[in-house]
């Protein structure tokens, strides 16, 4: 049996990150990372869009604000840093009439606020970013957002944990907790401090600890369509004015790292975490207690749920998801659009008592574990601050005196 100092369920971005800002408080402190899959990435932030988003859609007391701000400027440096690809080809938000023009108006206060570089820009202005782009008066321009690989990111972010000590044990998939041995399909782990980060399925581990009570995941499906016509018909990325009282940004143009265009992505509510397609990892309990939540959803009508799934539910028909994307633009082929691209599912945390989605971030945890329960989009863009902020806590709950801390790592 192998003892740890800290343990780590789940091997994305977030569980990554915060392995390599452990590392870089405690040097010689061991780590490790369980993840149930052949490989790290595997779900979430490794199927998500690749965009480094600026941070001027959230509310200013929000940790998303703030994580969003700092995180898009330290993934920039370390895609700078290490070589990795990155398109720094920015966005534009646009509006189609007037009461979208006052959605504008609110994200560039929210930016302004947030300390985040979002610019007015008038048709000529727009015209030199990109000439397709299509608006009603004026848009908003945020120069920071970009693009990258979020699988070569990961990959990148694990080789130099394993290089600074950190094991990763891939094919291990978390069973359950015993006085302070974690139970695993490949032996026992024993360990002074576990960190769950096991994304669309935090909020289980984290009842066996008795926390996370009043939440459970919802997952909701993101599909994007190819553009395969071309990788010029569009420059920059395209995003429409959001309804800011739920999670979603809508359907939006988006370019890879590589420059290929994208439409999407839906945000469909799934029926079992890894919904992916057809009935593969189909879990009946998982679906029972799923539909259980989403039914009350619908019929309760909580955030408008009953629209939006319906909404979301017609995207499925080609010729609709292609028509939501080209009031944004002057001209594409919509006969350019290929075939739907690898799904990803949002785990999206649930108050189980006021039926709403949690739209920030979510920890709990004590002296003993520490539980990352609602990893909200943008998570991937938030990872290297947020990883700051759980290990500030972890400190804190472990009750570790961090003037010795910061002595002995200077």
């Amino acid at each position: 049996m192998k003892f740890y100092d800290y343990l780590i369920v789940g091997g994305g971005i977030i569980g990554l990150s915060i392995a390599r800002e452990l590392k870089n408080r405690f040097p010689g402190n061991s780590v490790c990372i369980l993840e149930k899959e052949s490989d790290v990435a595997h779900h979430s932030s490794g199927r998500n869009s690749g965009v480094l988003h600026a941070g001027f859609y959230y509310t200013a007391n929000s940790l998303k604000a703030k994580f969003t701000r700092d995180g898009n400027r330290e993934m920039t440096s370390y895609c700078d840093a290490n070589g990795l690809k990155i398109n720094k080809c920015g966005k534009l938000v646009v509006a189609t009439n007037e009461v979208e023009v006052q959605g504008l108006i609110e994200l560039k206060k929210r930016a302004d606020i947030n300390g985040v570089e979002l610019l007015w820009v008038d048709e000529t202005e727009i015209h030199s970013i990109d000439p397709n782009v299509k608006t009603y008066k004026k848009a908003l321009y945020s120069p920071t957002t970009a693009s990258v690989d979020p699988i070569e990111v990961c990959q990148t972010i694990k080789e130099e944990v394993i290089k600074n000590g950190v094991d990763i044990y891939c094919d291990t998939q978390y069973k359950g907790f015993s006085q302070d041995e974690v139970l695993t399909n490949n032996g026992r782990f024993q360990c002074k401090y576990i960190i769950n980060a096991a994304g669309l399925y935090a909020d289980k581990i984290a009842k066996d600890f008795n926390f996370g009570e009043k939440y459970t995941i919802i997952p909701f499906k993101g599909i994007y369509l190819k553009y395969e016509k071309n990788k010029t018909d569009v420059v920059t990325n395209i995003y429409p004015v959001p309804n800011l009282a739920n999670p979603f940004l809508g359907v939006h143009f988006t370019k890879t790292v590589d420059e290929t265009i994208k439409i999407g992505p839906t945000a469909i509510p799934a029926f079992w975490r890894e919904n992916y397609s057809g009935l593969r990892n189909f879990k009946l309990n998982e679906f029972f207690n799923i539909l259980f939540y989403e039914t009350k959803l619908f019929i309760k009508n909580s955030f408008n749920f009953r629209s939006l799934a319906i909404e979301e539910m017609k995207k499925y028909l080609k010729s609709y998801f292609i028509n939501l994307s080209l009031k944004m633009v002057k001209q594409v082929d919509q006969n350019g659009f290929g075939d739907y691209m690898r799904p990803g599912i949002r785990a999206q945390l649930l108050n189980k008592e006021t039926l709403e989605l949690v739209q920030d971030f979510i920890v709990e945890g004590d002296n003993r574990s520490f539980h990352i329960l609602n990893a909200v989009s943008p998570g991937f863009t938030c990872a290297f601050p947020f990883s700051r902020f759980v290990v500030d806590q972890i400190i804190e709950k472990q009750g570790i005196d961090s003037k010795k801390l910061n002595k002995s790592i200077s």
